[in-house]
């Protein structure tokens, strides 16, 4: 996932001085992370429906956010970031689906943003629900090819930058995608 102002090393020694607690490290790689937390929830965003707008801006905030709040994470690499980053994308879009479903149900009312109630709609919401179970279920099994999907599907990673932040070889990481698609599909769709 090349950022485009920083070569992949600088990025990496960013991290790692950020990890030590420089905080101008922090200062100079959020904007060009900033940036390429955008590119990763557009690209999930467009994997919605034709014809529906979601706006990415909240989604984007959030992991931000979380991600600054990473304190005690040591970071090994750019790939290692981004990983983590795919992962906190999707506990947020979990967490705001269910918040979803908890609302349609009447539980819960409460306000929210007009770009929170944007990012999910009710029928991705319930997909991203049976998603998550289907995955947790994966991962009592297989947790690389849980952390596989997570990477490719959430965080929108090439199969060489999931490769690189599971350190396995790329020819594996693509097993275990065309693996853990099958099995999610047929998991998905036995709960349908």
């Amino acid at each position: 996932m090349p950022i485009p102002s920083l070569p992949p090393q600088e990025v990496t020694q960013l991290l790692v001085d950020w990890g030590n607690g420089n905080q101008a490290a922090l200062d100079r790689l959020m904007p060009v992370v900033y940036t390429e937390l955008r590119q990763l929830a557009h690209r999930y965003m467009r994997r919605e429906r034709p014809g529906h707008t979601m706006q990415t801006t909240a989604l984007i905030h959030e992991a931000y956010l979380r991600l600054v709040d990473q304190n005690q994470v040591r970071w090994q690499h750019q790939a290692h970031f981004f990983g983590i980053a795919a992962r906190l994308m999707r506990q947020i879009l979990i967490e705001h689906a269910r918040s979803r479903t908890r609302a349609k149900r009447g539980g819960g009312v409460g306000t929210i943003s007009l770009d929170e109630a944007a990012i999910v709609s009710q029928a991705r919401a319930t997909e991203l629900l049976a998603l998550d179970d289907a995955l947790e279920r994966l991962a009592t099994m297989d947790p690389r090819k849980s952390q596989v999907v997570e990477l490719r599907f959430f965080g929108g990673l090439s199969v060489e930058e999931a490769a690189q932040v599971l350190n396995i070889a790329p020819n594996t990481v693509l097993r275990d995608w065309r693996m853990a698609k099958a099995w999610l599909r047929r998991e998905i769709s036995h709960e349908s």
